[in-house]
């Protein structure tokens, strides 16, 4: 295949060359009904559903209690269900990275300003190794000053700033924008101004990897003097669809 894929269509296509090269699973069966695909790996049976974007199992109606795991080339679903597997395929080719918008509210505010360079934080649960995490300190602030990537995967480990545990990761600071993305500037942005994390005040984890060729260039324009640190994370790098 030359290109990235573009649809469900394609995720099969690669599925077929990996399963048994990378992910040690052989297929038993393949269907037109949900779920798509039947996988063994040693002696245990998946239930296999092929998406896109792993948050559309979600817009297709689907039962997560009648699935094992989600086969996709862009995973973008942050809340999705603990006991559902998820593999994405674009990280066996080193290709792209999601980019998350996470609420800072309270007290965390000022811990996440003095993080200087290497942190652990609390992360969404889909979080990989290379993605972004842009901190929005919550009201009165109500702005992205703080961007993070992750140098490992988000696991799920005692938490150090609450009695139990949360999906942990180590992150590093890229950038602290002198210029911060206010709240109140993207809602009346003509794209921005139409997403589900503006709209809901940015409140909660979102996934805004679509949104990132926006984001990135609205962050530049403001701060052009840390158009270096974003390089590698140029907009290009994040895979069509």
């Amino acid at each position: 295949m030359d290109y990235a894929p573009e649809n469900e269509q394609g995720v099969v296509f690669l599925f077929a060359d990996l399963a048994r090269r990378e992910l040690g699973m052989r297929v038993e069966s393949i269907q037109a009904a949900f779920p798509d695909c039947i996988g063994v790996q040693g002696a245990k049976r998946s239930r296999i559903e092929f998406e896109f974007r792993s948050s559309s199992f979600r817009a297709h109606g689907h039962d997560p209690k009648k699935c094992d795991l989600i086969v996709c080339w862009i995973d973008d679903w942050a809340n999705a269900p603990p006991g559902l597997r998820i593999i994405e395929l674009r990280r066996f080719y080193n290709l792209g990275f999601n980019v998350w918008i996470q609420a800072v509210r309270g007290v965390f505010r000022a811990s996440l300003q003095a993080t200087r360079m290497r942190s652990t934080w609390s992360v969404p649960r889909q979080a990989r190794r290379g993605d972004l995490v842009l901190f929005h300190r919550a009201s009165p602030d109500s702005y992205i000053a703080d961007v993070f990537v992750l140098t490992k995967d988000a696991t799920w480990r005692t938490a150090d700033y609450k009695k139990g545990k949360d999906w942990m990761a180590e992150v590093q600071r890229v950038a602290t924008l002198a210029t911060p993305l206010h709240w109140e500037e993207m809602k009346r942005h003509h794209i921005l101004g139409r997403t589900a994390f503006v709209r809901r005040n940015m409140q909660g984890r979102h996934c805004v990897t679509e949104f990132w060729p926006t984001l990135r260039s609205l962050i530049l324009a403001r701060n052009p003097g840390q158009r270096s640190r974003f390089a590698r994370f140029g907009a290009e790098r994040v895979s069509r669809g």
